[in-house]
């Protein structure tokens, strides 16, 4: 496989606090020699344990790149052992634009791991992060949130493995992080998500969904920036103790938790994010929007579960996910 193209400005092994940009070479209209500068900031103090930090892999999520982009700021190599690498915004093009994927060529970043050097500009920076980022690093936490489209519990996130002292670890990570809801998450695309390529190199790694709708809350990057010093901490990186706050287990069991509409219309909620459903209640009615006189479509639960996520707009499509359903464990 072919070197990546992108080169960076700052230097992984130098003690201090260095901002600079992952560069990737883009020729467009507007520059023949142009690129996609994508920020970064490596804070290393001595020899010690990485965490890559990252936000922004969908450029609708504010929780991710609000805390990361304030934890650059403030970060100092004396209060480290190790290094941080903090990328706040992966997705930049995205960010830039205020949506999920690339407009540049479309991509959607957390879909096309493990990447490839001389595909599309989403692919290049997927195959970056697969082949340089993440071998020198050793617990790797994405920030997400529900974007545009959906709002979430706020949760942490790791997954079922067949190693199950490597899945420990992973949910031990996670534990750390101090959300109020801490997962295990079945993926409906596990083989292209950023996930699939760090735990397959046998590196920690911890994912989040810190509500959505598109904005931020005091509350949602408040557990943001508590869960990365907490991260920091269990991985060693930052001194002092986790702190330890009540965090719910459960469990997004399979694709059934995933809710696929089979209607076009009006989205109306009967429950609540946070309620407990029986298997056959109403979660929510797709009302028509071409005629009056219509009855709505009824969306039943498939077994007991919480509301964990659900669609942030009123309007739904068929194909569209419009709820989230998570169980005890």
């Amino acid at each position: 496989m072919s070197e990546s193209p992108i080169t960076t400005s700052v230097i992984f092994d130098r003690d201090g606090v260095q901002h600079g940009f992952l560069k990737l070479p883009h020729s467009h209209d507007g520059s023949a020699w142009g690129h996609v500068m994508t920020p970064i900031t490596v804070v290393r103090n001595g020899e010690g344990p990485t965490a890559l930090l990252t936000g922004g892999n969908h450029g609708d999520e504010y929780e991710g790149i609000t805390a990361l982009l304030k934890l650059a700021n403030r970060l100092q190599p004396e209060q480290i052992t190790g290094r941080v690498i903090i990328v706040p915004m992966l997705n930049h093009p995205a960010v830039l634009n205020g949506t999920r994927t690339s407009p540049l060529d479309g991509g959607n970043l957390n879909r096309c791991f493990p990447g490839n050097p001389a595909g599309t500009l989403t692919e290049k920076l997927a195959d970056y992060l697969t082949r340089y980022l993440v071998p020198i690093s050793d617990v790797v936490l994405d920030i997400h949130s529900g974007g545009k489209t959906l709002d979430l519990l706020p949760f942490a996130a790791t997954h079922r493995m067949a190693d199950k002292g490597f899945e420990a670890r992973c949910l031990a990570g996670a534990a750390a992080f101090g959300a109020p809801y801490t997962l295990f998450m079945a993926e409906l695309e596990g083989d292209v998500l950023f996930d699939s390529a760090v735990e397959g190199q046998g590196k920690v790694f911890i994912s989040t969904e810190l509500r959505g709708g598109g904005t931020t809350t005091p509350e949602t990057v408040a557990i943001a920036e508590r869960g990365i010093d907490n991260v920091l901490r269990h991985a060693g990186v930052l001194a002092g103790e986790v702190e330890t706050l009540p965090s719910q287990a459960l469990e997004i069991p399979d694709g059934d938790a995933y809710r696929v509409s089979e209607h076009a219309g009006i989205l109306e909620f009967t429950v609540a994010l946070g309620d407990w459903i029986k298997e056959g209640d109403v979660i929510a009615r797709i009302h028509d929007m071409h005629r009056t006189g219509e009855p709505p479509k009824e969306c039943r639960a498939p077994y007991d579960a919480m509301l964990i996520g659900r669609r942030h707009p009123a309007l739904v499509n068929v194909g569209d996910t419009f709820a989230v359903l998570a169980v005890p464990r």
